[in-house]
């Protein structure tokens, strides 16, 4: 197993960026670290890091063993896992790429009802926007993603994919409340805060605005859906929002959310997916056909 950690150190190392910065993250010396993989590298016969001043940076052989190496560290990952199942447990780590949407409500359930039958899993959550979250599949620091309308689809092998309804979020005294569905010129007459350009749920408001040549007073604009909802309640503003990322109405919280119809506002669509001809570990598998059938059953 000691190649094993060694493999893991380079790992860190080309994460970080910087030898100091990797050894304090795994609690080593910087020089106990730079002299282990002098060590390495000298077995190896090839320079792995290109040391620079400002820190280190993966030469072309240490690429070549990082995508090894990452490969290696997963499926020994998997072999635990398994092993574990064997002696009646289930251990193992999963690590998931995110939209914002998903986290304050919908992957806080989910991980806490998978780990009560399985409390030795350990979780691992990381907000990234779309492009991002298909580059965590890729160099393996994520197993999953869960993405609103990913950037694109090249190396994702989609697990499941259901429809998200863009829904206008606003106080339960503004005059729109009361309507059980919304059209969006209607919610274009009042302010609006509304997500930085980067994020889908903007995209899609943008292009149905276009659509109907209607002008948005845009007032606000935020990367944090939490922000903007609790921004409704302290002007009379209007917010957007998919389902899965608002509370359940019991949650009484002074908002309320209305469904704009669809014939002006396209619903959007979460995909939950892991990388193309990836075999996952035994805990990560599990948990991914948690979320399918809970995904299915709620927007299927």
């Amino acid at each position: 197993m000691r190649f094993q950690t060694t493999l893991r150190y380079i790992d860190m190392v080309a994460r970080t960026g910087s030898i100091r910065k990797a050894a304090e993250s795994l609690s080593i010396t910087s020089t106990a670290l730079n002299r282990r993989i002098l060590a390495f590298e000298e077995e190896l016969g090839a320079d792995l890091f290109e040391r620079m001043s400002t820190g280190v940076r993966l030469s072309a052989a240490g690429e070549l063993l990082l995508l090894s190496a990452r490969n290696q560290i997963g499926e020994m990952e998997r072999l635990r896992a398994q092993i574990a199942d064997l002696k009646g447990e289930r251990r193992g780590h999963v690590s998931i790429a995110c939209s914002q949407a998903l986290l304050p409500y919908f992957f806080p359930e989910q991980i806490a009802a998978y780990r009560a039958a399985h409390p030795l899993v350990t979780f691992n959550v990381m907000q990234r926007d779309r492009a991002a979250a298909e580059e965590a599949l890729a160099d393996r620091s994520a197993d999953l993603a869960a993405v609103f309308e990913p950037a694109q689809l090249t190396d994702f092998h989609v697990l499941l994919a259901v429809d998200q309804p863009v829904h206008a979020v606003m106080a339960e005294d503004h005059p729109l409340a009361a309507e059980p569905e919304l059209r969006l010129r209607d919610c274009l007459r009042y302010p609006l805060v509304l997500p930085t350009g980067a994020i889908s749920v903007r995209s899609l408001v943008d292009a149905a605005a276009r659509r109907i040549s209607s002008p948005m007073k845009v007032t606000v604009t935020s990367d944090n859906f939490e922000f903007m909802r609790n921004l409704t309640l302290s002007e009379p503003v209007i917010a957007f929002q998919i389902p899965i990322g608002l509370p359940d109405p019991s949650r009484a919280d002074g908002t309320v959310s209305r469904p704009v119809d669809r014939r002006d506002l396209a619903a959007g669509r979460i995909y939950l997916g892991h990388l193309r001809g990836r075999v996952l570990p035994v805990a990560v598998a599990g948990f991914a056909r948690q979320i399918q059938q809970v995904l299915a059953d709620r927007f299927g």
